[in-house]
């Protein structure tokens, strides 16, 4: 049997029009952008007409928009630069329990850099409460940092509302938007944010490239230095593959985001039936929240079997899943996420994130949910 890939919420199959874009550059192109000859103007052709279409796409004007290594650059960036140019103003930060690491451990360094920062609960479908936000505030608040969906169970924030809470009190919002681009429709001259943050790799573009969205006047020290590119803002060559092939990847998935999504809600049905037909509704919890959520991420707990054991069967069986953030289910660490959740020990301790996307087909799912079922009778003898 061919492997099915289902960890997509940790990295997605390049598209191929994204490999032939990448592919020319590669062969083609080899100026320095920063270099005045005509090798150099046409490589910043090329990275101008990147920055040119992703903001086009995503609504914001070009000089908003700041090229990083990825999605964990990007967080660093933005919070680390909001936090120290309006240091003057107050060293508050506020931010959720349920926060990818990228988020988490930098407000931990920020914390040894003297900041303070408070860590909100989130429901038991992951959600955070926007009472909750306004209760945490105070005079010294400088900076509020909220993911838009959350990575491990596809929960999806009330972003609008705390950031127009922000907005109202000239309090700085950022917003990690890694697993939101391709699932979500993304306006961002519509959205009260300040800050928002991006990865090539997770719509189907290269590993290695990000984006930082930074409104025009919001604040921004920068943390890497040497040369004057991205506006000063963030030093470093720019990768002429990398800045085209995330360019196309968000063409692609901006241009067809309504076949996305009902491709995804498709597969999702398909799976949870499947497995309801197979082993029972009273065999597996669905982790998450029901009506705020994005369909490609699927989180589930089987009860009585520990997470660890159920990803090696199905690896065995040719199924790629996950037990959470692709940065730590390598060392397969209990799920902050869930734990943030409060969830019962038999759920939090049997959870397996299932998330789909390009190439994936029913009778793939199906094939899953077969292999789950044989796991669990097996396991269960």
């Amino acid at each position: 049997m061919k492997p099915i890939y289902l960890d997509h919420a940790a990295s997605t199959p390049v598209h191929p029009e994204v490999a032939r874009v990448m592919y020319q550059m590669l062969l083609e192109q080899h100026g320095n952008a920063s270099s005045v000859h005509t090798f150099g103007r046409a490589a910043k052709k090329i990275v101008s007409g990147a920055r040119d279409t992703i903001a086009g796409f995503l609504g914001c004007a070009p000089d908003e928009w700041i090229f990083t290594s990825g999605g964990t650059e990007s967080d660093n960036l933005a919070l680390f630069g909001a936090a120290e140019a309006s240091a003057d103003k107050g060293k508050h930060i506020i931010t959720t329990a349920a926060e990818h690491h990228a988020v988490l451990h930098t407000c931990s360094e920020l914390e040894k850099q003297g900041y303070s920062v408070t860590y909100l609960p989130v429901d038991s479908t992951g959600r955070v409460s926007l009472s909750d936000v306004e209760a945490a505030l105070r005079e010294d608040t400088v900076l509020i940092s909220v993911m838009y969906v959350n990575n491990e169970v596809g929960t999806v924030q009330p972003i609008e509302e705390i950031g127009r809470l922000a907005g109202e009190l000239g309090i700085l919002f950022h917003v990690d938007s890694v697993q939101a681009l391709g699932a979500l429709p993304l306006t961002l001259r519509e959205l009260p944010v300040d800050y928002m943050s991006f990865a090539a790799h997770k719509i189907n573009g290269p590993q290695g490239i990000g984006g930082l969205y930074v409104r025009r006047g919001a604040p921004l020290a920068a943390r890497q230095h040497g040369g004057l590119q991205e506006r000063g803002r963030r030093a470093g060559t720019e990768s002429l593959a990398g800045t085209a092939g995330f360019a196309k990847a968000v063409e692609l998935a901006a241009g067809g985001l309504g076949e996305r999504q009902a491709h995804a809600l498709e597969l999702r049905n398909a799976l949870l039936t499947e497995l309801e037909h197979r082993i029972g509704r009273e065999a597996y919890v669905l982790n998450g929240n029901p009506e705020h959520f994005v369909p490609g991420i699927v989180n589930l707990s089987f009860p009585g079997i520990r997470t660890d054991v159920m990803l090696m069967n199905l690896d065995m069986e040719g199924i790629a899943a996950a037990s959470g953030s692709a940065c730590t289910s390598g060392s397969l660490e209990l799920s902050h996420v869930l734990q943030a959740m409060k969830l019962p020990e038999e759920v939090l301790y049997s959870a397996v994130r299932f998330s789909t996307g390009l190439g994936n087909t029913n009778e793939e799912i199906r094939l899953a949910a077969q292999k789950v079922e044989t796991i669990l009778k097996r396991l269960r003898k």
